[in-house]
C-alpha cells in the first residue's frame, strides 16, 4: 500500500511567540510515498479511520528527535526513507543558544533531517550539517515534547516523577548549584578517604625516597648528557687521536725538508725577491703572509691539543659507568635519559605530598565540611520549593481528575527523604506520585494502578497540570504532540479532555492524534488521514477540513453504520458549542 499525502497549509488565528513546527516532509517512510504537511499554532487534531496512518506522523517526529530505528521503517522496494522537519526559532533563546554553542546556527531557522537506508544505516543533519543522534535528541528536547503510551510508562518511574515536579516548580536555578556542590563534595571525599589510609603509604614513601635519591645522584640535564657523550667519544678514541695529531704535527713543522711551514716561508722569500721587479706581486705576498700566520696558529693549537691528550683508562671506565647507569635508570623508570631529571622532580612532589598528608588531610576535611554546609543550605532551599510545588501539583491534578470523570479520587505528590546520607545532585528527597481513583480507596503508588484507562486519564491530568500551566515559563517547549492519550475514555469526560487540549493550544502548538469526536471538535485546525483505492494500490492523503467537511468527519467519528441527519446535526452542534 502506498501513502500519498498532499501539502496542507493552515493558518492559525492565534499569535505565537514560541518556536513552532512549520512543515514536515516525509518520503518512502513505512507506507508513506511522499508527503509535505504544513502546521500552525493552536490545537491541530489528526483523525482518520483505523489503518489510515495517523500515528505515522508521530513516529516521524520521534525519529527526528533522535530515537533509534531499523531498516524496517523504509518503504518496501525503496532504497531509503527521508524525514525533514522545519521549525521557526523566533523568540526561542534556549534552542537558539544550543545551536550557537554546537555551531549549527543559521539565523532563526532550524531544519532537522534524517535518512534511514534499507541496509540499516542512518544519518542525521541539523541545518544541513552532519549531526549525531545525541545532538538531535538534545536539540529536540528544546523544540518538541511527544506524549503517548511510552511516556505514560515513563511516568511510573520515581526519577521521572521528580524531574516532572522540578520542571513544574521551575527549580532549574536551584538544581544547578546543588549538582555542582555535590560533585565537588564527592571529589574532596575521595581524596580524604585516600589520605586516611585506605592503603599503606609507608612502602610507597620508602620507594619514592630511594628513587629520588638515586635520580638526584645520577640524572643529568640534557646539556650535561650531551657533554658526557662527547667526553666518552673522545676518551674511547684517545689512542687514535694521539697518533693522528702527531702525524699532523710532522706535516706542519717536522724534520723533513718539505713541511708546510718551511714551504710557506720559502714561497714568501721568493715572492719578496720577485716583487722588486714587479710591485704587483706584493699583494700576493700579503695573502701568503696571512696564510703563513694562520698555519703557525693552527700548528700551535694542534700542539696544545696533543699535549692535553691523556690515555687514561680510569677516566674512560668512569664515563662508561656513568652512561650505563643512565640507561639503567631509563629502563627502570621507562623514560628517555633526557627526561630523568624532570621525572625526579615529579617523584619528589609526590613524596612531599605523602609526607605532608597530615596537613593536607586537615585542609581537605575542612574544605569538605564547608562544601557540605553550602550543600545543606542549597538543598534546604530546594526542599522548601519542592514542598510548595508538590502541594500545587497535587491540588491541580486532583481538580483535573474530578473533571476527567474520577470524582472523589485524589492525587498526591508525596515527598520522601533520600535514602543516601551524602550530598546528592538531585537533593535530599525523592517523589512518589500517589493516587486514589475512587472515593474511599487508599492512595497507592501510581506504578501500582492496574487500570490502563485510569492511568491514561491520570497521566493526561498530570501532563495538563505540569506542562500546560498558563503561567508556564516563556522558554518552555511550545510544540506538544499527544498520540491517542484519550484512549479508554468517552462521553462527557472526552469533551473535557478536548477542552483541556484546546486550552493548551492557546499557549502552545498542540498536535493530537485522536479517535474521539469530542476531542476532534475542540481543534483549532482539523487534518484527516483518508484512504482511497484503485485497481492496484491504496492511496492515503491528508486533508484540511473545515465547514461541512469537518462536520461530516465528526459525524463519522460519532459512529453508526449510516450517518443520519440527526448524527450530522449532533456533529454540527458539537462544533458550534466549542468555546473560542
Amino acid at each position: 500500500m502506498a501513502l500519498r499525502l498532499l501539502r496542507v497549509s493552515v493558518r492559525a488565528p492565534i499569535r505565537s511567540h514560541q518556536p513552532m513546527l512549520q512543515t514536515l516532509f516525509v518520503k518512502d517512510f513505512a507506507i508513506v510515498g511522499e508527503a509535505e504537511i504544513g502546521f500552525a499554532q493552536g490545537l491541530t487534531v489528526i483523525t482518520g479511520e483505523t489503518g489510515a496512518g495517523k500515528s505515522l506522523l508521530v513516529d516521524c517526529l520521534l525519529l527526528l528527535s533522535g530515537q533509534r530505528t531499523d531498516a524496517g521503517v523504509v518503504r518496501h522496494g525503496c532504497e531509503r526513507a527521508e524525514l525533514i522537519a522545519e521549525f521557526d526559532l523566533a523568540d526561542a533563546p534556549a534552542a537558539s543558544a544550543w545551536l550557537r554553542e554546537e555551531a549549527f546556527d543559521d539565523d532563526d531557522a532550524c531544519t532537522l533531517r534524517r535518512v534511514i537506508r534499507a541496509e540499516g544505516a542512518s544519518r542525521a543533519w541539523i541545518n544541513g550539517r552532519p549531526a549525531t543522534l545525541a545532538q538531535m535528541q538534545a536539540l529536540a528536547e528544546r523544540l518538541i515534547e511527544i506524549h503517548g503510551q511510552h511516556e505514560h510508562q515513563a511516568l511510573l518511574e520515581k526519577r521521572h516523577q521528580l524531574a516532572l515536579l522540578d520542571a513544574f516548580g521551575g527549580h532549574a536555578a536551584l538544581l544547578q548549584p546543588l549538582a555542582t556542590l555535590a560533585e565537588r563534595w564527592r571529589a574532596l571525599d575521595a581524596r580524604v578517604r585516600a589520605l586516611h589510609g585506605e592503603h599503606d603509604h609507608a612502602e610507597r614513601i620508602a620507594l619514592l625516597a630511594h628513587q629520588v635519591e638515586e635520580l638526584d645522584r645520577h640524572a643529568l640535564e640534557p646539556a650535561e648528557i650531551a657533554a658526557l657523550d662527547e667526553r666518552y667519544k673522545r676518551l674511547s678514541n684517545v689512542g687514535q687521536l694521539i697518533q693522528g695529531t702527531h702525524a699532523l704535527a710532522e706535516l706542519f713543522d717536522g724534520d723533513g725538508e718539505f713541511t708546510l711551514l718551511r714551504l710557506t716561508h720559502r714561497a714568501q722569500s721568493e715572492l719578496a725577491r720577485l716583487a722588486h721587479s714587479d710591485p704587483q706581486l706584493a699583494a700576493i705576498g700579503e695573502v701568503l703572509a696571512a696564510a703563513s700566520a694562520q698555519l703557525d696558529e693552527a700548528n700551535a693549537a694542534l700542539t696544545c691539543y696533543r699535549d692535553a691528550l691523556d690515555l687514561d683508562p680510569d677516566k674512560l671506565a668512569e664515563a662508561e659507568a656513568q652512561i650505563g647507569k643512565l640507561h639503567e635508570l631509563s629502563r627502570k623508570h621507562r623514560r628517555p635519559v633526557t627526561e630523568l631529571k624532570s621525572h625526579a622532580q615529579t617523584l619528589r612532589d609526590e613524596l612531599d605530598s605523602l609526607r605532608g598528608a597530615g596537613e593536607t588531610l586537615v585542609k581537605l576535611e575542612r574544605e569538605r565540611g564547608g562544601v557540605a554546609v553550602d550543600y545543606s543550605k542549597a538543598a534546604a532551599a530546594l526542599s522548601v520549593a519542592r514542598q510548595s510545588a508538590a502541594a500545587r501539583l497535587s491540588s491541580g491534578v486532583g481538580a483535573l481528575m474530578a473533571e476527567l470523570g474520577m470524582s472523589g479520587g485524589s492525587f498526591q505528590a508525596a515527598i520522601e527523604p533520600n535514602e543516601k546520607n551524602t550530598p546528592d545532585a538531585h537533593g535530599n528527597e525523592r517523589v512518589e506520585f500517589l493516587v486514589a481513583a475512587n472515593p474511599g480507596q487508599p492512595a497507592r503508588a501510581l506504578r501500582k494502578v492496574a487500570s490502563g484507562g485510569e492511568l491514561s486519564r491520570i497521566g493526561l491530568a498530570i501532563e495538563v497540570a505540569a506542562l500546560g500551566r498558563e503561567d508556564a515559563s516563556a522558554d518552555a517547549v511550545a510544540t506538544m504532540v499527544f498520540d491517542e492519550v484519550d484512549t479508554g475514555i468517552g462521553g462527557a469526560v472526552a469533551e473535557v479532555v478536548g477542552q483541556k487540549l484546546r486550552r493548551l493550544g492557546k499557549h502552545r502548538q498542540v498536535l493530537c492524534v485522536t479517535h474521539l469526536a469530542q476531542v476532534a471538535a475542540q481543534g483549532h485546525q482539523h487534518l484527516r488521514m483518508a484512504k482511497s483505492h484503485d485497481d492496484k494500490t491504496t492511496h492515503t492523503r491528508v486533508e484540511s477540513l473545515d465547514g461541512n467537511a469537518r462536520r461530516d468527519e465528526i459525524a463519522r467519528m460519532l459512529g453508526g453504520i449510516e450517518i443520519t441527519q440527526a448524527t450530522l446535526a449532533h456533529a454540527a452542534s458539537m462544533l458550534k458549542s466549542v468555546k473560542p
